[in-house]
């Protein structure tokens, strides 16, 4: 099973060993860096906080549209 592998291939590095376990591909590998979809998640869910916000004020009579939707737009091209 993968516990009884994995069990191993620990003992093997704790142990210094160079066997073929600690020669597994998923033994030391480098990991990707982060991804920026977390930025890209939270970028989007600002703008569309923004415009809600900016809805909200126009709906309540502002007159004109709100600097928040003008900011929004710009950032958002």
């Amino acid at each position: 099973s993968s516990s009884n592998l994995s069990g191993r291939t620990l003992t093997d590095l704790v142990l210094g060993q160079d066997t073929e376990l600690t020669r597994l591909p998923w033994v030391n590998r480098k990991v990707r860096p982060w991804e920026p979809e977390p930025f890209r998640w939270l970028g989007v869910h600002s703008m569309y906080q923004l415009y809600r916000i900016a809805d909200q004020r126009e709906a309540a009579g502002l007159g004109h549209t709100s600097r928040l939707a003008a900011l929004a737009d710009s950032i958002t091209g």
